[in-house]
């Protein structure tokens, strides 16, 4: 699994122009599922996401994590993420999970981040053309890979 992380002041997506997920202060989460990810893959980022220390301290140094800020947590299915740009001009997405395993880990992802202690996690909705707004708080994005975490 492939998770981009945004700290954000806020963010919201929207489906046909009705906002379904909103959050004020924490992280946005864009998941990317690969054809050949698990639950042990979402387990992985389940460990490191909430306890990241990515947010500023009483000395503006980035030392405190999205549970000591209190954070909220939107997430969003993005199989982009799975694009595969190395020929030609137009990405692949063949090495992306197919709609219902995708689906299926991202339910996943979803549940037990909140079983987290992350005060609110939000969602988009998985398939759906969505649109997302963001106001980005740094900026600061990090990417994870599951296949790369300890």
């Amino acid at each position: 699994m492939k998770a981009v992380l945004q700290r954000v002041a806020n963010a919201n997506v929207k489906v046909d122009n009705k906002i379904i997920g909103e959050i004020n202060g924490g992280l946005m989460i864009l998941l990317g599922v690969w054809e050949n990810d698990t639950k042990e893959d979402a387990d992985k980022l389940i460990k490191k996401i909430p306890y990241l220390r990515i947010f500023e301290d009483e000395n503006e140094k980035m030392n405190v994590s999205c549970l000591d800020v209190n954070g909220e947590i939107l997430v969003v299915s993005q199989f982009t993420l799975c694009a595969d740009c190395s020929h030609g001009r137009r990405p692949s997405f063949i090495q992306s999970a197919p709609p219902k395993v995708a689906n299926e880990l991202y339910e996943y992802f979803v549940e037990e981040l909140k079983k987290s202690g992350v005060s609110k996690v939000e969602t988009g909705e998985f398939g759906a053309d969505m649109k997302v707004s963001l106001l980005n708080d740094g900026p600061v994005t990090i990417i994870l890979d599951s296949k790369e975490l300890k």
